[in-house]
């Protein structure tokens, strides 16, 4: 488990970046796949872009303060640009997930540099190393939750896109019906509480389970 005590005083202005980081990063990644695909859409809609503004979702980022989930703005996409529209959506909606994971280890391998340089360098500053290293851990769980909770297959998450390549179109496309639905379940549920109840332990545990071979690997080689 991850412990961010050392940041008390900055605790919210750290998470704020470390959130809008990582929200950016998801939503880019899911407009340039998409764009990359053949959809025009992205680009026209001022979401190839890494501002952070383009991609916040006003009703997503207070439920986010409020409650720890929301959402960004979706990246408006046409499947109609693919060439398998089920395939495409199911590679644009992996992207984001798949960004977060990427940002991840980006994260930690940047760390892991820092260190071998400090150490080369003599600098031996326990504080300074041990908060920058509070900061990645903090940076990288993050983002590993966002990618567990993200992949699950119930729509409007991304996963149930990534679903959807391998069930019937009938189906598929009745889920997609009904998205709309799922999201209003899903800020009502955020708003009760149930929501970090049923699903954020859930995402944590997740999360902190793949965290945990990748730390014990960190170690092995540091």
């Amino acid at each position: 488990m991850l412990s961010t005590a050392m940041f008390k005083p900055l605790t919210l202005l750290i998470s704020a970046v470390i959130t809008l980081i990582a929200l950016t990063g998801h939503e880019f990644a899911h407009g340039w796949v998409s764009y990359k695909l053949g959809d025009p859409t992205p680009r026209m809609n001022g979401r190839l872009t890494f501002n952070p503004l383009a991609h916040l979702d006003i009703v997503g980022t207070l439920l986010m303060i409020l409650t720890g989930f929301g959402w960004a703005k979706p990246v408006p996409v046409n499947p109609r640009y693919y060439k398998n529209p089920k395939a495409g959506m199911a590679l644009t909606a992996a992207a984001g997930p798949l960004a977060n994971l990427v940002m991840a280890i980006l994260a930690l391998v940047l760390y892991a540099l820092f260190f071998i340089i400090a150490v080369k360098a003599g600098f031996n500053s326990d504080e300074v190393i041990s908060t920058v290293w509070g900061i990645v851990q903090l940076f990288v769980i993050r983002n590993l939750a966002f990618m567990v909770f993200n992949f699950i297959p119930i729509p409007p998450l991304d996963g149930s896109k990534v679903l959807g390549i391998f069930i019937p179109d009938r189906i598929y496309y009745t889920i997609l019906k009904y998205e709309r639905y799922s999201m209003i379940l899903i800020m009502l549920l955020s708003l009760s509480g149930a929501f970090s109840y049923i699903i954020g332990n859930g995402v944590q545990i997740a999360a902190n389970a793949i965290w945990t071979p990748i730390y014990n690997l960190l170690q092995a080689v540091l």
